[in-house]
């Protein structure tokens, strides 16, 4: 038996679970960055691209210390739980920004990313994206800014004529964000 654990935003519709996210990272802001001089007290905290891949709800989260894309999961997936990231372990301990590394197959693709746990978001997945955002004047210049990542691995990828369907599939979902009010 695995000892992931859901949290209570599991059952949510995408947009109830995009606002309840927003809620729980500006409470986390609050209780673990008010005097954290490395973080960009103008960008706020927003969800976009949010979408359903594999048993998964995926979604970029900005905040004032990253831009990370975060994995939820929608059910089980069954990844071992090192004890010290296992719920009760995690429930009282300090906030972490990103966990020990897990190997995530989506779309017939092995990824890495960074476990977390949070009493109501459970055990979730981070792939950090932008870690310095102190040179960010707005939310858009952020979002900007991995739009040309996206384009940029896109067309080194059609260079050398590979093809990574996990990748695409999550890159175009975000590219795609770029456009005013296509926030989830």
């Amino acid at each position: 038996m695995s000892e992931w654990q859901l949290g209570s935003f599991a059952g949510l519709d995408d947009r109830a679970l995009a606002e309840a996210v927003v809620a729980r990272f500006q409470a986390i802001r609050d209780d673990n960055f008010t005097d954290n001089p490395d973080i960009n007290p103008t960008l706020g905290i927003e969800v976009r691209a949010l979408r359903r891949l594999d048993g998964w709800r995926i979604f970029l989260i900005l905040t004032p210390w990253m831009l990370a894309r975060i994995f939820l999961a929608e059910r089980d997936p069954g990844m071992t739980i090192a004890r010290e990231w296992q719920a009760a372990a995690r429930t009282d301990a300090p906030y972490v920004v990103i966990g020990p590394a897990l190997k995530l197959t989506l779309v017939g693709g092995d990824q890495l990313a960074h476990l977390n746990y949070d009493r109501s978001l459970g055990h979730y997945l981070v792939q950090p994206l932008v870690q310095t955002m102190d040179k960010f004047t707005s939310a858009d210049a952020v979002f900007q800014a991995w739009n040309e990542v996206i384009a940029t691995r896109q067309r080194v990828m059609e260079e050398q004529q590979r093809d990574c369907p996990w990748q695409r599939e999550l890159s175009r979902r975000e590219f795609f964000t770029r456009f005013p009010g296509r926030k989830a």
